[in-house]
């Protein structure tokens, strides 16, 4: 009798295997070519964004260079304005009061000699201001702010002149850019000996003061009775800057037996050469009706160009310094 050939299942676990293996072997395939792909679609993909972004760079800087080439150019009072304002430095327009004091009128003087004009420079802080006043070669008188973290080499500075004066920060009444180290209208009788005995500690060549805003400490009497017993101690003169019309230092001054010395005309007021120049010219006028008259100027570009250019008008007048008008 003929055997049965015998049917026998396969092992299904060995299936299983087998199919894993080869799903196994499908998916690296996959992963090797998906890998290459993104490898391959990734560098592709980068340089094409690089020479994107080199195309978008050159097509900026192409823009910014034409904007450049047409934008309007700034004036020069522009210009400085910029910089005053980088600097936080302030104008020379801070305080002023065109109306003179009482007890500072004028008197007419008749005289045979050459009538005295001194200009002093106020605000001197920075070597800068230095050379560009000794650059002008004319006898002008340099008024120096006191030491603080924005200027603290003026004092240095001030020793190396022949003559020098001092611009005391006094107290205003509207003025939001004050110095550092200001005397207010309230300070004791100590507290204003103590800031002039340190004012002579580093300015100790100092003869002459004047005042550096001050509206309202000049027009308080007892403020300026302390400051002239202070400054007369160390034999330091004042003189008025005259930001008010309201100064009270020709009555204090008077009580004293002292001469008022104050400044007759404000040069640069208004930032403009042409303005400067009208106010030089009526400096020069003052001087030859009273026989000597003073001008303050600051040490800004207008201010210096303006004298630069009016060297032939000053021959009018001996141009001389506060130490020689004294």
């Amino acid at each position: 009798m003929t055997k049965r050939k015998s049917h026998k299942k396969p092992d299904r676990t060995h299936q299983i295997v087998k199919y894993l293996s080869i799903f196994a072997i499908i998916l690296l395939l996959a992963s090797i070519v998906g890998v290459a792909g993104y490898y391959f679609g990734f560098e592709a993909g980068k340089e094409q964004m690089k020479s994107k972004f080199a195309q978008e760079r050159q097509k900026l800087l192409s823009q910014l260079k034409h904007a450049k080439k047409n934008r309007p150019k700034k004036s020069r009072k522009e210009r400085l304005n910029t910089l005053l304002k980088k600097h936080q430095l302030v104008s020379a327009s801070h305080e002023y009061e065109k109306k003179p004091p009482k007890g500072a009128e004028r008197k007419v003087i008749k005289t045979v000699k050459k009538p005295k004009l001194a200009i002093i420079i106020d605000d001197v802080s920075f070597r800068r201001d230095v050379d560009a006043i000794k650059a002008l070669d004319i006898p002008l008188t340099m008024s120096f702010l006191p030491p603080n973290k924005n200027h603290p080499n003026s004092a240095k500075l001030a020793t190396k002149q022949a003559y020098y004066m001092v611009h005391i920060p006094l107290e205003a009444m509207h003025f939001n850019a004050q110095e550092n180290g200001v005397l207010y209208a309230k300070d004791s009788q100590q507290t204003i000996m103590n800031r002039i005995e340190s004012i002579k500690r580093e300015f100790p060549k100092v003869k002459y003061i004047n005042n550096h805003t001050g509206s309202k400490f000049t027009a308080n009497e007892i403020a300026m009775n302390r400051l002239l017993f202070a400054l007369r101690k160390k034999n330091i003169m004042f003189i008025d800057s005259r930001t008010t019309a309201k100064t009270m230092v020709p009555r204090v001054m008077k009580n004293y037996g002292l001469p008022y010395i104050a400044r007759d005309v404000f040069l640069d007021h208004i930032a403009d050469v042409k303005e400067i120049k009208r106010q030089l010219k009526r400096a020069i006028a003052i001087a030859k009706r009273s026989g000597s008259a003073i001008a303050i100027g600051h040490p800004r570009p207008d201010t210096l160009q303006a004298l630069r250019e009016s060297k032939q008008l000053l021959k009018g007048v001996e141009l001389v310094g506060i130490n020689d008008y004294l």
